[in-house]
């Protein structure tokens, strides 16, 4: 069994690493797109996840910064805590820097004789090709502009500003973020002196990324700051996952907004669903083929837009109390987490989803 897959990014070695542990013949077309991961990028992996990935694809537990507790704060309540998260000392995610887990997942695949990496052919030459499935990631590629143009989207016209600060040495597992007047600021721990700053921005004016983090900083003695990077930020949902036998996945099948610090880990869930798919074929006797499009799509299309909104929802709903000038909302919010079922149920999906 055989499969290809387009674009070699991080979801696309973490998807073919989970196939070739399965036993199946991965080969990866590279990308027309030269990128590279920065080192203030990084990724929140919930507890499930780190879970999953650690038995089904990579032990990654020696590159993990472990996360206790999570606490949420308003400009709008003079920067009081209105919410906390926590679960009796277990950690609720992990936190790992881009750069580091695609190097891990680039090495081992290179060492397996069951993935091969191939450069990028035109759509005519790749489709004569004999791939019964094909799993595009890849947004340059000349199959997404002519099979999956068709998407939901919206553009939050504003920007993500991202660096690692490096701080004198503290307990350093609680994670914060602020919902300032301007956009969410969160402070990532990764380790004992480092932590990583993403401040998603949505006014127009300059500002000084370096004075604003000093103003909402509560705990760091920041010695100094990597150089600050920033991407465009958009939702988007695809309307249709799939043509024929080719699948669309990763940040091509759905985009969301980064204050909960879900997307990849949406991208993890849809990789399970993808495994336990494939589990279910060769147990059966069966090829990977077209069949694996349609049952994803169906199992996962519905969950992905529904967590997607609920993401956008929360953006909106701090966004539309900074345009009425009004603390109400965060009140609310307030009071609501300490309801210790509701506060259980809010940690549970942001663990491992919707449950549909």
């Amino acid at each position: 069994m055989k499969v290809c897959i387009l674009g070699n990014g991080l979801i696309s070695l973490t998807l073919a690493k989970t196939l070739v542990n399965q036993g199946i013949y991965v080969d990866i077309f590279l990308s027309n797109n030269n990128f590279k991961y920065k080192k203030t990028q990084t990724l929140g992996i919930s507890k499930s996840n780190v879970d999953f990935f650690n038995k089904n694809i990579l032990n990654i537990k020696n590159f993990l910064w472990d996360i206790n507790k999570i606490e949420i704060y308003s400009e709008n309540l003079d920067n009081e805590k209105i919410l906390d998260f926590k679960n009796q000392n277990e950690k609720l995610f992990s936190i790992i820097k881009n750069h580091e887990l695609y190097n891990l997942l680039l090495k081992s695949l290179k060492k397996n004789y069951q993935c091969n990496f191939k450069k990028i052919l035109s759509p005519k030459n790749l489709l004569k090709r004999d791939y019964k499935l094909i799993i595009n990631t890849d947004i340059f590629s000349p199959i997404t502009k002519k099979f999956f143009h068709r998407r939901i989207q919206k553009d939050y016209k504003s920007l993500a500003y991202t660096s690692v600060i490096r701080h004198k040495k503290l307990e350093n597992n609680i994670a914060s973020q602020i919902f300032t007047a301007k956009g969410p600021l969160a402070f990532l721990p990764i380790s004992n002196t480092e932590t990583s700053i993403v401040y998603s921005y949505n006014g127009r004016e300059k500002f000084n990324f370096r004075k604003l983090v000093n103003k909402f900083n509560k705990c760091y003695k920041i010695l100094s700051y990597q150089k600050v990077s920033s991407f465009e930020l958009k939702l988007v949902n695809l309307r249709s996952y799939h043509h024929k036998n080719i699948l669309a996945f990763g940040d091509l099948l759905h985009k969301i907004h980064p204050l909960a610090g879900q997307g990849f880990n949406m991208s993890l869930r849809d990789i399970n669903e993808i495994s336990r798919l494939v589990s279910l074929k060769k147990k059966n006797g069966l090829d990977l083929d077209d069949s694996i499009c349609k049952e994803f799509e169906s199992n996962m299309k519905h969950k992905n837009f529904i967590f997607s909104n609920c993401v956008d929802f929360i953006y909106e709903y701090f966004n539309f109390e900074n345009k009425i000038k009004n603390n109400i909302l965060s009140k609310t919010v307030k009071y609501l987490g300490k309801n210790y079922t509701i506060n259980k149920y809010f940690t549970k999906i942001a663990d491992s989803g919707l449950i549909i």
